[in-house]
């Protein structure tokens, strides 16, 4: 099979990134068209730098493996090559058979081929630096530090809008809890935000203006808690504590571990992870478990 590459690669490559970007455009107009508080929108934006550098740094790695990837032609054999392999060929008339010597232009396909395997490595390597400061990356490898000080790991949960109260329920679980149903869980955390409407609201603001919240835009909030995928954050975990009568503890990267329900009984506490950085349009939360114990095979090795 030969190395070269013809010109419609090429084409087909610049009509895919031309594609890309298009695609790329819409996605950014749709998620800058979320209604969003101003700390998820300066989320947002950073996000969509982070889309744009990196469809911009791939392209640019694709345009490079395809100009080094250039076809070299065969040189053709020289009148002083060929002398020199017609005496290889008198002077090892012995049954002996010579060692095959490579051509000028052999050595020089060689060496290319060589070149382009070194580059590949080191544009691998850089990518995955990249990966590896990216800040998914590092919050995830805080995360897990401070949980593995306390023996405990990361127990993943769905991004589907319900991942707090599938973190909960699991939790619930793991405790050997009586544990509701994601929508039992939605029903408990509508139906304590409602029947604390004067308490509750002071911590609610709208998402626009900052302004405290009016009945009617209560009212809607605890319809979207009780029977929509809306994401559940620090109100809902607030109304579960109280009405699970458990502690719910948050672990994050940055910042300090959050408590709620601290006067709640702490043998009923419920450990959960917070990731800003876990997916592109949106914080997670996830549940922990109990890391499990070494086994005697580990302690000899």
């Amino acid at each position: 099979m030969s190395d070269s590459l013809p010109e419609t690669d090429r084409e087909e490559l610049m009509a895919r990134h031309r594609k890309e970007k298009k695609e790329l455009q819409s996605k950014i107009q749709s998620m800058k068209k979320m209604k969003v508080d101003k700390k998820k929108k300066k989320e947002i934006q950073e996000e969509i730098a982070n889309l744009e550098q990196e469809i911009e740094q791939r392209h640019a790695e694709e345009l490079n493996r395809l100009n080094i990837a250039d076809p070299t032609e065969p040189e053709p054999t020289t009148a002083q090559d060929a002398h020199a392999e017609a005496n290889d060929e008198c002077n090892n008339g012995s049954d002996e058979k010579p060692e095959p010597r490579l051509s000028k232009a052999q050595r020089r396909r060689d060496k290319k081929a060589q070149d382009n395997r070194e580059r590949d490595a080191q544009i691998k390597q850089e990518e995955a630096l990249l990966q590896k400061s990216s800040p998914r990356i590092i919050e995830n490898n805080r995360i897990n530090e401070i949980l593995l000080k306390r023996g405990m790991l990361t127990h993943t949960v769905p991004a589907d809008g319900d991942c707090l109260y599938n973190a909960i329920n699991h939790q619930l679980v793991q405790l050997g809890i009586s544990a509701p149903s994601v929508p039992e869980l939605r029903h408990l955390a509508a139906d304590y935000i409602e029947a604390n409407r004067d308490t509750m609201v002071c911590y609610m603001s709208h998402p626009d203006t900052g302004d405290m919240l009016s009945p009617a835009e209560f009212d809607k909030y605890c319809h979207q808690v009780r029977a929509t995928k809306s994401w559940g954050g620090e109100i809902e975990i607030k109304a579960l504590s109280s009405s699970l009568k458990c502690p719910i503890e948050v672990i994050q990267a940055v910042g300090p571990t959050t408590v709620h329900g601290e006067g709640e009984d702490g043998n009923r506490k419920l450990v959960l992870t917070y990731h800003r950085h876990m997916y592109r349009l949106g914080e997670h939360y996830n549940s922990t478990k109990t890391l499990p114990p070494k086994s005697v095979d580990d302690d000899e090795d």
